[in-house]
């Protein structure tokens, strides 16, 4: 069903907690995995399929679905915490370096209508979101290959060579501590907002309809 720019719709459902495997840069390489939704055809095909059972982690697994234009995205990722860490800028997510932008699986977006994210243009299909964090301003990469597990090693030359383009985004600073990684949308005048959101940064990513 086609959904008008007017019909806003924006849901984030959480789909496990827990605690057993590692939350960030850390987890175990070379693990074998499986793949995840292919194609987009249409709204109502969008699905979350994680690459291993989501009950149990340290992260848990969560989505965001909301609208642009007459489509619909939806986004699929792992929420680490804090914990008492530095983690943007720190050890765990370094500035200048590649971030899954997440934990576990890569952060996946199903995209069921044409939209250009960060300026780089997609098609309707299923893709990975790696980002690299500066202090300033964040680079946004938006890659076809989404059979890898997320640890930033399996960025392979192979899966580098899958990307659709790169774009740049400013970062800005909030006074409150946002202790759990969160991914969110919110309507623009030409298409929506994704927001990704952690400890004391905010990066938003326009994402306008084509």
């Amino acid at each position: 069903m086609k959904l008008r720019h007017a019909m806003w719709v924006i849901t984030a459902t959480l789909l496990a907690c827990g605690g057993e495997q590692p939350d960030q840069a850390q987890t175990s390489e070379g693990a074998e995995a499986a793949p995840l939704a292919g194609t987009v055809q249409g709204s109502d095909q969008l699905a979350c399929e994680p690459q291993r059972d989501p009950a149990g982690r340290a992260s848990p697994y969560d989505s965001t679905r909301f609208a642009v234009g007459d489509g619909e995205i939806l986004v699929c990722y792992g929420r680490p915490s804090a914990r008492g860490r530095t983690m943007i800028g720190g050890e765990n997510v370094p500035y200048g370096r590649l971030w899954r932008t997440g934990a576990n699986e890569p952060t996946i977006l199903h995209i069921s209508a044409p939209v250009s994210i960060a300026g780089v243009d997609v098609e309707p299909g299923s893709y990975s979101l790696y980002t690299i964090p500066g202090e300033s301003e964040w680079t946004i990469i938006v890659n076809r290959a989404i059979d890898q597990w997320g640890h930033e090693s399996s960025y392979t030359p192979e899966v580098e060579a899958q990307e659709v383009g790169r774009g740049t985004v400013a970062a800005e600073r909030v006074e409150d501590h946002i202790e759990q990684f969160t991914i969110r949308a919110e309507p623009a005048d030409d298409g929506a907002t994704l927001i990704l959101e952690w400890e004391h940064t905010r990066v938003p990513i326009p994402v306008v309809a084509r």
